[in-house]
């Protein structure tokens, strides 16, 4: 695939109504923890060269960090002053209790200091878009988000959020938040091989809501099947990751993949994925009309 694809060959959506985004973003996390050692020099190249690939949409969290590196300080070391059209998006709630993963949940009144400090780490005035992020990494549900959700809408009435997203909830709960405030994005767990969260998306779908899939391209327990991508990439001159990244796009307009990496060869390899249009028959060929996998690829992961 041609290598000098930008992110906006992916096309735009309006997050929140009125911030218009590239549909492919990127996620920060793998920039200061898992995968292989990282670098500080390393995370503020591969941020700078996101943004020069068209990148306008980044995913972050006050927790993605491992020893001296955190995301934040090198979104804002990387990329500040900040372009006028670039939306930085953020998660409250999990609390790291002194570990490298978050254990714990932030209550209501807790949450206005976490604001704060991503507002200070960040150094921003405002926030383009926080999410409450629910629970940690078993299914989705089973416990009420109103009072945290209606922390978070207090900060917006004051200005200090322009949007509100939620993560990790089920129909229930983004029925309760938007009963409080307006819902911007939801981030679920999703990606080809892993769909159980349809009925949250299409719900999304018509309610304008921008769908933003966490582990866009495995992980969390849930693996993508790169075997079973091979036919549709060689056809394509792709790889199945591109692949995969393709499937998301098209999979539905208000789906916005924030695939992460700590390598620049890796981030030119997934934004590339931006210009790949996927066929009917390569659609037909990933699992039906959609690219829908069988149900039994949509178990919540255990860990």
């Amino acid at each position: 695939m041609d290598t000098t694809t930008t992110a906006a060959a992916a096309g735009q959506f309006p997050l929140g109504g009125d911030l218009p985004v590239n549909r492919l973003g990127f996620g920060a996390m793998r920039l200061a923890l898992g995968g292989s050692v990282r670098t500080f020099e390393a995370g503020i190249a591969v941020l700078r060269r996101a943004a020069e690939l068209g990148v306008n949409h980044i995913d972050t969290a006050g927790f993605y960090g491992f020893g001296d590196l955190s995301a934040h300080e090198l979104i804002r070391e990387a990329l500040s002053p900040y372009p006028e059209d670039l939306v930085v998006a953020t998660k409250v709630g999990p609390l790291l209790e002194g570990g490298v993963v978050p254990t714990g949940q932030a209550a209501a009144g807790q949450l206005r200091g976490l604001v704060e400090e991503d507002l200070r780490r960040l150094g921003r005035d405002h926030l383009d878009l926080v999410y409450l992020r629910v629970g940690g990494m078993g299914p989705a549900g089973g416990e009420s988000i109103g009072e945290r959700f209606a922390a978070l809408a207090e900060l917006r009435g004051e200005g200090l959020i322009r949007h509100l997203g939620i993560s990790n909830v089920d129909a229930v709960q983004l029925a309760e938040a938007r009963s409080i405030a307006p819902v911007a994005a939801v981030q679920n767990h999703f990606h080809i091989h892993f769909t159980g969260d349809s009925g949250v998306l299409a719900q999304c779908e018509q309610e304008g809501i921008a769908y933003v899939p966490y582990f866009p391209l495995g992980g969390g327990g849930a693996r993508i099947d790169h075997a079973r991508l091979r036919d549709v990439a060689g056809r394509h001159g792709a790889t199945t990751a591109q692949v995969a990244l393709a499937w998301l796009l098209a999979r539905s307009p208000v789906t916005l993949p924030i695939p992460g990496t700590g390598s620049l060869d890796h981030l030119t390899e997934n934004i590339a994925a931006a210009g790949l249009r996927l066929t009917g028959h390569d659609l037909a060929e990933l699992g039906g009309r959609d690219g829908e996998a069988d149900p039994a690829d949509a178990e919540k992961p255990t860990s």
